[in-house]
């Protein structure tokens, strides 16, 4: 087996991959592709025979599975990443950006001694490697150009199509010199947040609601809409902050990046901090007053004029 030119390491959570490993595959192919070698990826911890299985997308060339431990443990996905770039010696290590990956990612990159880039949006190959990020709320993008012989990044959730179609990757158990007895800290359980089951980073169809809305017991007519297109709430952040959703609801640079087939932002200006959020929706439409909101400079499709008249007909359509 060839040395890779990417590692690209997968993330799950509860038994189930999340989206981004699945991007993740897109992004480490079009990057190895540009370096010239193989895209390899790691799965570490839980079922990762059925993980490897789902992983085994056209583009990978090799999936390296690590049998230990159920969840995510600092230790041992560092430890593993570690003996890993070890035996393999990519050029390229790819983590999600999320809360598990920029937990372990920084203590990677300062153990290998290699330079750390997060919440890549782009990145590109010839000579020498370049990564895209935004700045200042979202307001710019920045071109970076990273020096070394190798790299560590983060890539952020949505910015790439998952990979598609079945793979003929080589499946091979990677055996770690790591105990998780020796962890500092473990997953004793979990415990649901306000919203109960509701994770609108996996929702195919958002109803997304804003200012617009104007007091809360107008959220009745949101949920209804949302019920009749079978869809889920979510919001931007001032109606999180008036207390009248809870925080994962939230769509935004200070909430959850989403990436939806359908984005129907309802009432909301579309200020860069929301836009960040759900740039990546498949298609996006915005109902508001304003004809020149800054939301329509995104929207797919868009509807100017009053939400309280406009949405009574959307739910009458649906139902």
């Amino acid at each position: 087996m060839a040395d890779p030119a990417v590692l690209a390491v997968a993330e799950h959570r509860r038994g189930e991959l999340r989206d981004v490993s699945f991007e993740l595959l897109t992004a480490g192919r079009e990057l190895a592709d540009a370096i010239g070698g193989e895209l390899h990826v790691a799965v570490i911890s839980g079922d990762v025979e059925t993980h490897a299985d789902a992983l085994n997308r056209e583009g990978v060339d090799a999936i390296h599975t690590v049998p230990v431990g159920e969840e995510f443990d600092h230790t041992v996905y560092q430890g593993a990443v570690e003996e890993l770039v070890d035996a393999h010696d990519p050029a390229t290590v790819l983590f999600p950006n999320s809360v598990n990956g920029l937990d372990y990612a920084p203590a990677v990159a300062e153990s290998l001694g290699v330079p750390l880039v997060t919440d890549a949006i782009d990145v590109a190959y010839d000579d020498e490697l370049t990564v895209t990020r935004e700045q200042y709320g979202s307001k710019v993008e920045t071109i970076l150009a990273v020096e070394g012989d190798r790299y560590a990044l983060t890539v952020r959730g949505g910015e790439w199509p998952a990979a598609n179609g079945s793979g003929n990757a080589v499946v091979e158990t990677f055996d770690v010199d790591v105990d998780p007895a020796d962890s500092g800290a473990r997953v004793q359980g979990y415990e649901e947040v306000g919203g109960g089951d509701v994770d609108i980073a996996d929702a195919d169809v958002l109803v997304s609601v804003g200012r617009g809305i104007e007091e809360e017991d107008n959220l009745d007519l949101i949920f209804d809409l949302a019920e009749a297109m079978d869809a889920t709430v979510s919001s931007s952040r001032p109606i999180v902050d008036n207390g009248w959703l809870p925080k994962n609801r939230q769509v935004g640079q200070s909430g959850k990046v989403v990436t939806p087939d359908v984005y129907l932002a309802i009432g909301i200006s579309g200020a860069v901090q929301h836009v960040a959020g759900m740039k990546g929706a498949e298609t996006i439409i915005a109902i508001n007053t304003d004809p020149n909101a800054p939301i329509f400079d995104i929207a797919d499709y868009g509807i100017v004029g009053d939400l309280f008249d406009v949405v009574p007909e959307l739910i009458d359509d649906f139902e």
